[in-house]
């Protein structure tokens, strides 16, 4: 079985004469990167490989979540992953080793949202249509594959988990 865990970045900034890839988060966004760092430990969904875009936004994002995990995850900054389409995504995603079980994307949108509508066959229909909607920043959606090598990945090969996002993650503590 494989896991692919898809994260879109955490809301950014704009600050005036900022290129792009150098937006850094903003307050809200920080605080959601914490959040979903906290969840993903709570419930012990930290990865063996992230792959993060280089974008400063998502490797801020990054740094926000991961003092909340154990050691025992490798990261790779792949200039691939700045604003990748599904199609180049997903090619990343099916060249990563087979030693490697858990995998995840820290990315952009449209390329994460389409990702995921592409590769996902089931799961609860109402969280799959919830991320059919929309794919907000600090979304997270997890899913699983019956397969024992990420080449193996194909669309609608996947299983939706769950979908969550700081929003989701409010209401259900409240």
């Amino acid at each position: 079985m494989r896991r692919l865990i898809l994260l879109r970045h955490a809301k950014s900034d704009r600050p005036p004469g900022t290129a792009d890839e150098d937006r850094p988060l903003s307050e809200r966004g920080a605080a959601a990167a914490r959040l979903m760092g906290g969840y993903l430990a709570r419930h012990d969904l930290i990865p063996e490989l992230i792959l993060c875009s280089p974008s400063r936004r998502t490797r801020d994002t990054l740094t926000e979540m991961v003092p909340q995990w154990s050691a025992g995850f490798a990261v790779d900054f792949d200039e691939r992953l700045y604003l990748a389409t599904a199609r180049t995504l997903l090619g990343i995603v099916r060249a990563q080793p087979r030693k490697a079980a858990v995998v995840m994307v820290i990315g952009h949108n449209p390329g994460m949202h389409e990702a995921a509508d592409q590769l996902i066959a089931s799961g609860d229909v109402a969280l799959r249509e919830r991320l059919q909607e929309k794919f907000p920043t600090s979304a997270l959606a997890v899913i699983d594959f019956a397969v024992a090598d990420w080449s193996k990945l194909h669309d609608q090969s996947g299983r939706l988990d769950r979908f969550v996002t700081p929003r989701s993650i409010a209401a259900a503590t409240s």
